[in-house]
């Protein structure tokens, strides 16, 4: 995305598979709720999932939302999901695109994907034409009229003075705060 003079730009990403090439959308995994055990066979089967897919796949979205809680920290990124990251890199590693766009579960992403898997993160939609064919591709929350809570929950977990303060919790404080309000019920 680019700014200029007031106006925003998006650079559209261009995608373009062989006929015998499939692109592939997941969303809201979930991974680690409620708890690391429970989702465990979760896990498993997106692991079964993307090793299913590896044969064909011509990109990967994943749409936000992969954990149930993730912040990533200077040095320290949360606990577990081995298998699913070392699936991921293996895929990519192998020349298979795969597109990232945090959710609200996973907003506090930062460069560890891109840095670590060499997989592009994505903080809102993003235009792409796949095959001649445009999409607008985005986890989607809060994007549309009303839902007016959870804009405002946004804001304040967006806002860099609450992520500044938060990173100074100890990892092992702040991901179990933010893993107990992420499977809170209302």
């Amino acid at each position: 995305m680019l700014t200029k003079n007031s106006v925003t730009l998006y650079l559209m990403t261009t995608i373009t598979t062989s006929a015998n090439k499939k692109i592939y959308f997941a969303s809201d995994q979930h991974l680690g709720a409620p708890t690391a055990e429970a989702s465990l066979p979760r896990e498993q089967k997106f692991v079964a999932w993307l090793n299913a897919i590896k044969d064909d796949a011509g990109a990967v979205f994943l749409l936000g939302d992969l954990f149930d809680f993730w912040f990533e920290y200077e040095t320290v990124v949360p606990k577990g999901f081995v298998r699913v990251l070392g699936k991921l890199a293996e895929l990519k590693d192998a020349g298979i695109d795969i597109y990232f766009f945090v959710g609200n579960h996973d907003l506090w992403m930062r460069d560890y994907f891109q840095k670590e898997l060499n997989i592009p993160v994505f903080h809102e939609p993003q235009e792409f034409e796949i095959n001649e064919k445009l999409f607008l591709i985005g986890h989607g929350d809060g994007l549309g009229p009303g839902d007016h809570g959870y804009k405002r929950m946004k804001k304040v977990f967006t806002f860099p003075f609450f992520k500044w303060l938060f990173k100074w919790l100890h990892p092992d404080i702040g991901v179990k705060l933010g893993h107990y309000f992420s499977v809170k019920k209302n």
